[in-house]
C-alpha cells in the first residue's frame, strides 16, 4: 500500500514538472502583446476604458455599452512563467493591411473580396477600391479577445457602412471657376456653379473623402479594440453603361470652365488697356495746359510792376517774332 501512494505521489510530481514547468514557461515577440486569464478571468488593473481618452469620440449612448475593463498587458519579453489553471492570450499588434471590399465572412462577397459597391447620391453604382491600415489597441485589448467575437468583421461592417453613407450623402465643396478679378483693386467675381455629376465630385475629392472616413472611425478604439490607421480609397468607377456619358460630361464641364476663364482674362486685359489709355490722355492734357498756366502767371506778375511793364513785354515779343518771320504785313492807319 505505501508503494501505490509513493508511485502515485511520483507520478503528480511528474504531472506538475511536466505540466506546470515546462508548458508553463511562454515569451512574448516584439510584436505581440499577451493578457493571462485565471480560470476564465482576465487579469484586470480596475477602471474602464471610459476612463481613457480613446472614449472621448463615444456618445453617452454609446459609453453605456462600450465600457469595458482595463486589464494588465504583458509586453515584449520573457521568459514568463504561469500556472497550470492559467491561460496565456497572445494578440500582435503590428501594423495590417485589408483590402475595403474585404469580407471576413464571406469569400465570395463584394465581388470575391475585391470592389466594393456604393450608390451615390444621383443613384449610381459604383466600385471602390483601395486600403485600410489597422492596428490592435493596446488600450482596449479586453474588446479584442473577449468582448467581440470576431472584431475584424466588426470593424469591417462597421467602416463600409459609414463609407457607403458618406458616399451617398457627399456634397463637394464649393468652387468657383474665377474666383479674382485681374484688375487692380477689382472685387471677387462670382460666376455661376456648374453642378457637376456626383461621381465626378467624388473623384476630384478623394482626399476629402479619406479624411472624413478617418474622423468617423475614430471610435473604434474604443468599440472593438482596434484602431483605424489609414482608410485609403484610390479609385471610384462608375457602371461601364455611364462611363462614356461621363468622360462627355467631363470634357464639356473642362471646356466650359476653360472658355470662361479665357473670356474673364479678355475682359480685364481690355479693362487695363482702357485705363492706361485714360492715363495717357489725362497726361497729354495736361502737358500742354502747364505752359498756358505759366504764361499766365508770368503776365499776372508783369502786371503788378506798373501798367508799361505789360506793353514793353509785348514789343520784345512782336520784335523777337518779326526777326523769325521772312514777310511782315502791316496795317496802315488812314
Amino acid at each position: 500500500m505505501p508503494e501505490i501512494i509513493f508511485g502515485a505521489f511520483l507520478g503528480f510530481l511528474a504531472y506538475f514538472i511536466v505540466r506546470a514547468i515546462l508548458t508553463g514557461i511562454y515569451t512574448v515577440d516584439q510584436n505581440e502583446r499577451a493578457v493571462i486569464t485565471s480560470f476564465g478571468r482576465a487579469e484586470r488593473l480596475g477602471g474602464t476604458t471610459l476612463e481613457d481618452p480613446i472614449s472621448e469620440m463615444l456618445t453617452p449612448e454609446e459609453k453605456e455599452r462600450y465600457a469595458y475593463p482595463q486589464l494588465r498587458v504583458i509586453g515584449p519579453g520573457g521568459p514568463y512563467f504561469k500556472m497550470p489553471w492559467q491561460r496565456v492570450y497572445k494578440i500582435t499588434v503590428a501594423t495590417q493591411t485589408l483590402n475595403i471590399a474585404f469580407d471576413p465572412e464571406s469569400a465570395v462577397a463584394n465581388n470575391n473580396n475585391q470592389i466594393l459597391e456604393a450608390v451615390t447620391k444621383d443613384q449610381l453604382n459604383t466600385g471602390l477600391t483601395g486600403q485600410l491600415r489597422y492596428t490592435i489597441s493596446e488600450r482596449n485589448l479586453y474588446a479584442t479577445l473577449f468582448a467581440v467575437k470576431n472584431p475584424i468583421a466588426h470593424v469591417m461592417g462597421y467602416f463600409v457602412s459609414i463609407l457607403r453613407e458618406r458616399i451617398a450623402n457627399f456634397d463637394a465643396p464649393p468652387m468657383a471657376v474665377v474666383t479674382e478679378s485681374a484688375v487692380p483693386g477689382g472685387s471677387a467675381v462670382e460666376p455661376a456653379m456648374v453642378q457637376g455629376i456626383s461621381i465626378n465630385d467624388l473623384r476630384k475629392n478623394l482626399r476629402e473623402l479619406n479624411e472624413q472616413m478617418d474622423t468617423e472611425c475614430a471610435s473604434s478604439d474604443a468599440r472593438y479594440g482596434i484602431h483605424l490607421d489609414a482608410a485609403l480609397i484610390t479609385s471610384i468607377d462608375p457602371p461601364p453603361e455611364v462611363e462614356s456619358a461621363l468622360a462627355a460630361i467631363n470634357t464639356a464641364h473642362n471646356q466650359v470652365s476653360s472658355d470662361i476663364s479665357v473670356a474673364q482674362a479678355s475682359a480685364d486685359q481690355r479693362i487695363v488697356q482702357s485705363k492706361r489709355a485714360v492715363q495717357i490722355e489725362t497726361l497729354n492734357a495736361q502737358a500742354e495746359v502747364e505752359p498756358l498756366n505759366w504764361l499766365a502767371a508770368q503776365l499776372s506778375d508783369l502786371r503788378k510792376n506798373g501798367p508799361e511793364a505789360l506793353p514793353l513785354y509785348l514789343r520784345n515779343i512782336r520784335l523777337a517774332l518779326y526777326a523769325k518771320a521772312s514777310h511782315v504785313i502791316l496795317e496802315m492807319k488812314k
